[in-house]
């Protein structure tokens, strides 16, 4: 068990971290690539960027893992189409319906949604402070949304992009929660490339719907740099990190990391667009940090 383990807790704790920080980053890259290219046909590019990454580097593990992934399709499928393709669809889709607050604050679910889920599975328990370390994260990823002023709560309207974040948080808690189930002889390199493989097949009505309603324009030069990195940070090795991490402690502690992602994201934004650090950074961090702490020592294997 990760807590009977110090070195590998401590190797998901940093594979949990940098893949958050590559989802931070992703943020950044989603404002460049606004008027570069097409929103669906960015989800299609990036897993077709990813497939063939791992096609290159990891056809060996591919073909190692074949026989107990060729009898696991349908598992694969529906994680793929859950946690990739499904929430960038919706993810992107609200981002045209509804406020960057109300996305930012929603995002903070996907914890509950994990915990929700393993409890209705698995029965996992769940020890207060637990709840508590949750709950200082959630607050953490509220005070990034709302830029310290906790008083803009109290306007926002819950309409059809707000219930699309939702049901796109929904979707990654159950993609989090269904990697418990991954075989145990297959690697993380082996999963992923067939999960990547089922992100890219989901994705290609999107862009064809896309195509056919007249919304689609293609890639400038910049666009294509974009689709680049996030290839191959975002989609290829967060994704495999956050696999691992999910295996070594386990999907509802790895879920609580995933309100760095907003920290991450506000800290790249200091970085390459220049906007500056306020005070509530500061103090989302040491909520969204301390959430993990309470989270990790009040959890119960």
């Amino acid at each position: 068990m990760a807590s009977e383990n110090t070195p590998t807790a401590t190797k998901a704790y940093l594979l949990l971290s940098f893949a958050t920080m590559c989802w931070g980053a992703n943020t950044v890259f989603g404002k460049l690539a606004v008027g570069e290219m097409s929103p669906m046909f960015l989800v299609s590019c990036r897993w077709l960027g990813s497939l063939m990454l791992m096609l290159v580097f990891a056809n060996s593990h591919v073909r190692r893992d074949w026989g107990v992934l060729s009898t696991k399709l349908v598992y694969a499928f529906c994680l793929g189409m859950m946690g990739f393709t499904g929430f960038n669809v919706l993810f992107y889709t609200a981002a045209y319906e509804t406020t960057a607050l109300n996305i930012g604050i929603i995002q903070g679910s996907i914890p509950v949604f994990v915990l929700i889920g393993t409890f209705l599975l698995y029965q996992t328990r769940v020890a207060p402070l637990q709840f508590v370390g949750v709950l200082a994260t959630i607050t953490g990823v509220i005070t990034v949304a709302s830029r310290g002023d906790f008083l803009q709560l109290a306007s926002l309207a819950f309409n059809h992009g707000d219930l699309l974040v939702v049901m796109a948080c929904s979707l990654y808690g159950a993609y989090t929660v269904g990697l418990r189930k991954r075989p145990a002889s297959v690697s993380a390199l082996g999963l992923f490339t067939v999960l990547a493989g089922a992100a890219f097949i989901v994705s290609l009505p999107f862009s064809i719907l896309e195509y056919t309603y007249g919304r689609f324009y293609w890639p400038t030069t910049f666009g294509w740099i974009i689709v680049g990195l996030i290839t191959f940070f975002p989609s290829f090795l967060a994704q495999i990190f956050f696999i691992q991490g999910v295996e070594k402690i386990g999907p509802n502690r790895a879920g609580v990391f995933i309100n760095l992602v907003p920290v991450f994201g506000a800290a790249f934004a200091v970085i390459i667009l220049g906007e500056s650090f306020e005070y509530f950074h500061a103090a989302a961090l040491t909520l969204v940090l301390g959430g993990i702490w309470l989270s990790e020592h009040g959890k119960r294997e």
